[in-house]
């Protein structure tokens, strides 16, 4: 247990150490190209993950028309208490105490910008989910061992026109996994399906955000949006329940 997000956190530490390394022999405009690409393709898994919102398990749960119900519900609430709690300034502020810790000098803003988007971008998949819960069920850790080979490549690309910031992202990934990895062992044979499919389908949405802050059409506040992860299976079991 664990062994899985202890290689995806050195993944990305490797990863950004040789992106760092690179980017400063990397022009400016190959550097913002790469950025870009990443970009797009984050946009791609985001669509992907919204098949999700088909998946039988979760339209028996709630029907076909309620699994997009339960995400927007989860969105909408999860956005109202996430602004509330105000957790994308919150992680915009430890992006700038790591910042100031690390090094007085260089780009800030690069800084945390490489911090918060590679925070958002490794945390939010499903990717995570799933495999924190494999491996806290101890069914081996072969979702995020992928995860890791696709965390480590894009924090070569990411760091390279970001920087350092980008192998901070290892905190948040070692934290959120590593509780998802606790729970899974205490009770995740509880997470059915539907529910996962429900995280699933919702992260989708938020990656779709997080792929449009990395090419810079829109500052989407994802961070505030993150309780909706927490609250889509919540729900989800709300309403199978009742119906």
């Amino acid at each position: 247990m664990f062994l899985g997000t202890i290689i995806n956190v050195f993944a990305i530490l490797f990863g950004a150490g040789l992106g760092v390394a690179l980017g400063h022999r990397l022009p400016e405009k190959i550097s913002r190209t790469l950025t870009d690409a990443l970009g797009l393709v984050v946009l791609v898994i985001g669509g992907l993950n919204l098949v999700a919102l088909s998946a039988s398990s979760f339209v028996a749960a709630v029907t076909s028309a309620g699994t997009l119900l339960v995400v927007l519900a989860s969105l909408v609430i999860g956005s109202v208490i996430g602004s509330i709690l105000g957790i994308e300034r919150r992680l915009s502020h430890f992006g700038t105490w790591l910042q100031l810790r690390v090094s007085r000098s260089g780009d800030k803003e690069k800084f945390i910008e490489g911090f918060v988007n590679a925070s958002l971008l490794f945390t939010i998949g499903p990717m995570a989910v799933l495999g924190a819960l494999q491996d806290g069920l101890g069914q081996g850790f072969d979702v995020l061992a992928l995860k890791s080979t696709l965390d480590g490549l894009t924090s070569v690309a990411f760091a390279a026109a970001l920087g350092w910031g980008v192998a901070f992202a290892a905190i948040p990934v070692g934290l959120w996994q590593g509780l998802l990895t606790i729970l899974a062992a205490s009770a995740g044979t509880l997470m059915s399906d539907a529910l996962v499919a429900s995280i699933t389908a919702t992260g989708g949405v938020l990656l779709l955000g997080t792929g449009l802050r990395v090419l810079q059409i829109r500052m989407v506040s994802v961070a505030d949006m993150l309780p909706a992860l927490v609250l889509a299976p919540l729900i989800t079991w709300g309403v199978a329940s009742f119906i």
